[in-house]
């Protein structure tokens, strides 16, 4: 019998699926040793020397490892294929008495029927070079965890930890903020002008003159080009139009995986690793699909490179899908950035023939819409450019230019498929329009004079810069080389949990107790919390991994420096003691007065009277979204020319959980209400009326024709104020979607509406 281990009971089920009966597969369920939690377990005096122990609660199944191990005639460790599954493999062969050089290592970039009986007939040695990379990793963090805490709880409080990559991270944050309070707007001006062309309207947008673009930064500079321009004469000075290829967007790393996921599905970096692990790992599609397949390649990767054999499959799939003209006439291959591992492929569906739409019955919608993301984006960088057929038109006038610029898809080339999210803008001082996504003019000839119907100054104030995002934090961090693909997740959830952090919508703000520490972290160990350090401690254990350099010499440099800087912040602790952090609430204590403070106990955070013991006073905490609101209480306007259908007197306006709504003025003596129908600016399909939005009995907002019943019209889906151009019918937005689609089913006619101006109504 030949014993097969792994990390998880799912990978074990998925490779024993594809391996004969003389393999049994067994799973470790992560590491089965680690450093005590008691004590720093490093001797630092010592070269470092580690003290490993086994973990709490593995003994019994150790115990059942060792037994299996030993009736086994070849162990096969069977990790997953980075220096964490690396080290667990190294623990495994130490629990069980195995010399490296006589281990069995395999790995698989994805798990595949093929894959697995390769790796199995072609093992190799335990790498020690990755093994020492994520021990001088461990290491690291461990020194950095247990010498600065004991710190921290002098100066600040009690029970905070400090991590070497969190912190910079936490940083990172505050320092944004920082930046957002000091910003100082300044003003700016923009110059639209409305002309008419053969009865079409069009936009045209103040450029500059023939020396360059020219920024509108007063009203005084307005009033000069106002003054100046005869709005009688723009005239076309220049038409250009052009040819443009766009290419598709490479297959995912894990940065962008997750970077997309936020931005496209809403999920958090924890919930895209879950999932990305799950179909890595295997899912049952069912006898139709001959079983449990694992869906994608290894998801902890920063290589774009893809396999020959993927491309050519990739290749003839979209030749036979789509047609020949959607297939490049070479393979498409990426190139890697400097720094990037490229041990494991990108992110890639091990099979694409298995198309989402036919396993999604098998997946959860969480499963599916990953898998799609993945699918789509891998598909599409192997397929043909886009042509766009661009157009700048300038008009002259006095001597100033007025610019509009647009495209039109002439091929959709990998469009056909899948779009890249466009990046979230750092700020909004937008004085540049950009351009019209399918520009639609007449053929203007240079010369020719352009009525105009409306002149729009407008004044606008720069905005500072946004809030790290989820995605853009990743990116943020990617780019600066701090951590790597498998890391991202872990340092967002422990800065969150640590309260280091929170977050504000789809947003992450500093907390006071960020911002302190961070403070306290740069005046007495700026290294620790510097990006460039991090980034280079990055690039040393990567240097580990190829052999470069060793563990002991790479933590000796740290701990030299380190060592130095703790004790010189150890012996100012009394001079620079911080005041202690208190986050007040706007409760007042009803016995003396004061604004509550939030304390923590043995069952959670409370709400405290800062004058304790002398007050006493506390309350439970409850969050904001959860305190009721009266509905009596809430502001209200007179709703003009209503009165109650009950008692007679004037109606009102008041918001409610699912939006306005109107209510008797003597509420609660009358409690007559009546639900506020909202128009919306679309025709009804069937009789042209107006279409309002109403509320089910549920709850949940459906649209119907403001006649009905006489108009039968109703629908969950919002109709839109456009005609399909295939078949001239409504175009209806998709419910819970960016996404407009035929009202014809057999059309099947459907876009994407990108700037979703069409939010749903809640």
């Amino acid at each position: 019998m030949n014993l097969v281990i792994v990390e998880s009971p799912s990978k074990a089920s998925t490779i024993k699926s594809y391996l004969g009966s003389n393999y049994k597969v067994i799973a470790s369920k992560g590491h089965v040793r680690d450093l005590p939690k008691s004590t720093l377990g490093v001797d630092i005096n010592n070269n470092f020397a580690t003290h490993y122990i086994n973990i709490r609660g593995k003994g019994d199944l150790i115990k059942d490892i060792k037994k299996d191990a030993k009736n086994a005639s070849k162990i096969f460790l069977a990790t997953d294929p980075d220096r964490e599954g690396e080290a667990i493999s190294w623990h495994l062969a130490e629990c069980l008495g195995i010399p490296v050089e006589n281990t069995r290592r395999v790995t698989f970039n994805e798990i595949t029927k093929t894959a697995v009986k390769a790796a199995i007939k072609t093992p190799t040695q335990i790498d020690m070079n990755l093994v020492n990379a994520q021990q001088a990793r461990r290491i690291l963090d461990r020194i950095v965890g247990y010498k600065l805490s004991p710190f921290l709880w002098k100066k600040v409080k009690s029970g905070l930890s400090a991590g070497r990559v969190q912190s910079v991270a936490t940083r990172i944050i505050v320092d944004r903020e920082e930046e957002i309070r000091s910003f100082v707007p300044s003003e700016y001006w923009t110059i639209d002008v409305v002309l008419n062309d053969e009865g079409k309207s069009f936009t045209v947008h103040f450029y500059g003159d023939k020396n360059g673009k020219i920024k509108l930064e007063s009203k005084a500079d307005v009033d000069n080009i106002l003054n100046s321009i005869n709005k009688d004469m723009f005239v076309v000075n220049s038409v250009k139009k052009g040819i443009k290829h766009k290419a598709p967007a490479p297959p995912f790393t894990t940065s962008t995986m997750q970077q997309e996921a936020s931005k496209r599905l809403g999920f958090q970096s924890q919930k895209v690793m879950k999932i990305a692990q799950e179909l890595y790992e295997g899912v049952n599609l069912g006898s139709e699909f001959g079983g449990v397949h694992g869906l994608i390649t290894y998801m902890r990767t920063d290589s774009l490179r893809i396999s020959s054999e993927a491309q050519a499959a990739a290749r003839e799939f979209i030749t036979a899908k789509y047609g020949a003209k959607f297939c490049p006439a070479k393979a498409r291959n990426y190139k890697v950035k400097n720094g990037a591992q490229d041990a494991h492929e990108a992110i890639r569906p091990s099979n694409i023939e298995l198309e989402p739409t036919k396993i999604k019955k098998h997946l959860t919608a969480d499963q599916f819409k990953l898998y799609k993301l993945i699918w789509d984006r891998f598909t599409a960088s192997q397929m043909q450019s886009a042509t766009l057929s661009t157009l700048v038109v300038d008009f002259i006038n006095n001597g100033y230019i007025f610019r509009t610029s647009g495209y039109n898809v002439t091929f959709q080339g990998y469009m056909a498929l899948y779009e890249e999210s466009e990046d979230d803008s750092a700020n909004s001082n937008a004085d540049d329009p950009g351009e019209e996504k399918d520009i639609k003019l007449h053929d203007l000839i240079e010369g020719q004079v352009v009525p105009m119907e409306q002149i729009v100054p407008d004044q606008h104030y720069t905005e500072p810069p946004s809030r790290y995002t989820e995605a853009s934090l990743i990116k943020f961090l990617e780019e600066k080389g701090i951590g790597r693909p498998s890391t991202y997740a872990p340092i967002i959830t422990t800065i969150l949990a640590r309260n280091y952090i929170k977050r504000d919508g789809k947003t992450f703000a500093p907390t006071e107790l960020g911002e302190v520490t961070t403070k306290l972290m740069k005046d007495s160990f700026s290294d620790i919390v510097d990006c460039k350090f991090t980034a280079k401690m990055e690039n040393m254990l990567d240097a580990i991994e190829r052999g470069e350099t060793t563990t002991e010499k790479v933590l000796g440099e740290f701990w030299t420096n380190f060592e130095k800087e703790l004790k010189e912040a150890e012996n100012n602790t009394d001079k620079t003691e911080l005041e202690a952090i208190v986050e007040e609430t706007d409760v007042i204590c009803e016995k003396c007065g004061s604004r509550m403070i939030v304390k923590s106990g043995r069952y959670g955070k409370f709400v405290a009277c800062p004058n304790f013991p002398k007050c006493r006073n506390t309350k439970p905490l409850v969050p904001e979204k959860e305190q009721k609101q009266e509905p009596h209480k809430t502001e209200a306007t007179v709703a003009e020319g209503m009165k109650c259908e009950l008692c007679g007197s004037d109606m009102v306006v008041r918001n409610g959980k699912y939006g306005s709504f109107f209510a008797c003025s003597q509420y609660p003596k009358c409690k007559f209400t009546k639900q506020k129908n909202k128009e919306i600016e679309a025709p009804c399909p069937k009789c042209g009326s107006k279409v309002i939005i109403k509320f089910s009995k549920s709850k949940n907002a459906f649209y119907c024709c403001e006649k009905y019943p006489e108009c039968d019209f109703s629908s969950w889906d919002m109709p839109l104020n456009e005609i399909c151009p295939n078949c001239g019918k409504t175009l209806f937005r998709k419910k819970g979607k960016a996404l407009a689609v035929c009202a014809d089913k057999k059309c099947g006619y459907e876009k994407e509406i990108k700037n979703d101006v069409y939010n749903e109504e809640k």
